[in-house]
């Protein structure tokens, strides 16, 4: 990873803490984007007090804030000429119901369009880095997914925290093999691939008594959470379009490898609406010029 340039996004806990981790004492240097800088520069501290090989910097960023992604994306590319990796981690899990700062349901909101958003405005500096690479972490509840283009804010239905994540989690992986699509027709030689980090203890699934225990049972430590993204984002062996997810029983945990997402993950029109609708909901031209 030596002079790679790596964002990862929602680093200063959890599984993207561990993937920024790795990523610097690899030789990277690595943008830790998150919301809190205050818990950020803590994390990064931690991190630099390991000795790095690489470097570790915040920047600040939101994804519930469409006007935070644009000013971070600008940020950045006054910056840097380069961007080799985008590690899209930061989510919301299962919150009560809330908007983002643009009034979008806010799962809906942060986990999908504002990484849409985020993905369209760096992606051309994607593209002038060789060898570049947008992972996209989702999660098995994309299974559950339904993308519901008639109420995507859940303002005409009872709302589902849980149907909600899921939506999002579905729109991460039909992003992604469109992007990987669309990449190859354009003729660029970076490639989209997602995750996910099966079920890892982290503080997305809240301080109760009940999902305390359940991480007590079942739950993988954050280092093997992050294993994963890690693999999607430096493995020889991956290509574009592919999904990596922990080896075991119902990829619950276990070793990374490539596995299967669901039938309407693949669903090509969804796919192409949800990118034109994302388009119009974040006011962001997502198009790819044509690669040499």
């Amino acid at each position: 990873m030596d002079r790679k340039i790596a964002i990862v996004t929602g680093a200063n806990s959890g599984i993207g803490y561990e993937t920024a981790r790795v990523l610097a004492q690899h030789s990277a240097i690595v943008i830790m984007a998150c919301r809190n800088s205050e818990k950020a520069n803590a994390a990064a501290e931690k991190i630099r007090a390991l000795h790095l090989h690489g470097k570790i910097e915040v920047m600040q960023l939101d994804l519930a804030d469409l006007n935070s992604v644009h000013q971070f994306a600008g940020r950045f590319k006054v910056r840097f000429g380069q961007l080799d990796l985008l590690i899209n981690n930061a989510g919301v899990m299962v919150p009560p119901y809330g908007t983002t700062k643009q009034g979008f349901e806010s799962q809906f909101g942060a986990n999908h369009l504002g990484r849409f958003a985020l993905r369209a405005q760096l992606i051309d500096l994607l593209n002038a880095t060789p060898d570049a690479r947008v992972i996209s972490v989702s999660s098995i509840a994309h299974r559950f997914g339904q993308i519901d283009f008639d109420d995507l804010d859940w303002q005409q239905k009872e709302y589902s925290a849980m149907l909600a994540y899921g939506q999002s989690k579905l729109a991460n992986l039909l992003f992604t093999y469109e992007l990987q699509r669309q990449l190859t027709a354009a003729g660029h030689d970076t490639i989209a691939v997602a995750a996910h980090p099966g079920y890892t203890a982290t503080n997305l699934q809240g301080d109760t008594a009940g999902m305390n225990l359940m991480s007590r049972l079942f739950a993988q430590a954050q280092p093997i959470g992050a294993l994963p993204s890690l693999y999607a984002a430096t493995d020889d062996n991956v290509r574009g379009g592919d999904y990596i997810g922990p080896s075991g029983l119902a990829e619950i945990g276990g070793n990374p490898e490539k596995v299967t997402s669901s039938a309407r993950s693949h669903d090509m029109a969804v796919a192409q609406r949800l990118w034109t609708v994302s388009e119009k909901l974040t006011n962001v031209a997502f198009t790819l010029e044509k690669g040499i």
